[in-house]
């Protein structure tokens, strides 16, 4: 089989036997305009065959069939659902992560500025993927993700996390009624902002560092930041706020997969 063009990044915490996985960048895909060109987006407006292709050579690169290839329909929730046999987009449910120990099936997560974190305990053969939004960290996806490995049989000090690009502290700028939420629930939480410029109340949100913080609270064995920012590379990534800033119609999803090979 010919390799896809679909261009990804690897983290070496996740080169395991038996585990293929990547954080999928904006490049090699067939999707022009704003969404070029790997955007693997089924709920954006860019043309679906386009998204279709893309998808399909994302599946390609880990070695799935397209058909295998899931992604679920994220709405910024905790919720997390057991993957046993793919489904449809129209079928597909609203939860923002996703677990499985079956072999041939690729866990999706799409993003534009939030974080992708992958998940995986080889030895058990159980791995997961979270879509981590500032919602979903608050509200505890990474740890459902976790016990829902756990569910499958995984051990939590054996589990390996990785988080992949999404928007960094320098570009995250967020109100009062934000800070003000995060530090109620935890005084602890201040350390994660800081003054922005001189809008009163203003501070830069260190999403990365927040999402570090819970995971290594949770027990996860290992930990890894990529520690690349998506509003800031262009080039390689899609960003939501960078298309707000310049109000943009629409914008393209980066794909961050990870899947068991086939026995």
């Amino acid at each position: 089989m010919l390799e896809s063009p679909a261009v990804r990044l690897h983290h070496p915490a996740l080169a395991v036997p038996g585990i293929s996985h990547g954080f999928f960048t904006r490049q090699g895909g067939v999707s022009g305009g704003l969404y070029a060109s790997l955007n693997g987006g089924q709920g954006s407006s860019d043309d679906p065959a386009s998204v279709r292709e893309n998808r399909r050579r994302m599946a390609q690169v880990l070695g799935v069939n397209p058909e295998r290839f899931v992604s679920c329909y994220q709405v910024h929730s905790p919720d997390v659902v057991t993957v046993t046999e793919p489904w449809t987009r129209d079928g597909a449910p609203k939860v923002d992560a996703m677990v499985t120990r079956e072999r041939g099936i690729a866990l999706a997560i799409s993003t534009a500025d939030c974080g992708p974190v992958l998940f995986a305990d080889g030895g058990a053969g159980v791995i997961g993927a979270a879509h981590a939004g500032w919602k979903g960290a608050f509200t505890g996806v990474l740890e459902a993700t976790i016990e829902a490995m756990e569910a499958l049989g995984a051990r939590r000090s054996e589990v390996t996390a990785v988080l992949g690009p999404m928007i960094s502290a320098a570009a995250y700028e967020v109100g009062p009624e934000f800070v003000a939420r995060f530090v109620e629930a935890d005084g602890g939480n201040e350390r994660f902002f800081r003054r922005a410029g001189a809008k009163p109340g203003h501070a830069m949100f260190d999403l990365p560092a927040y999402i570090r913080m819970r995971l290594t609270r949770a027990g996860v064995g290992r930990f890894d930041d990529m520690a690349l920012c998506t509003y800031g590379d262009e080039q390689r990534f899609f960003s939501y706020r960078r298309v707000t800033h310049r109000k943009e119609a629409d914008y393209g999803r980066l794909l961050n997969a990870i899947a068991l090979a086939d026995a």
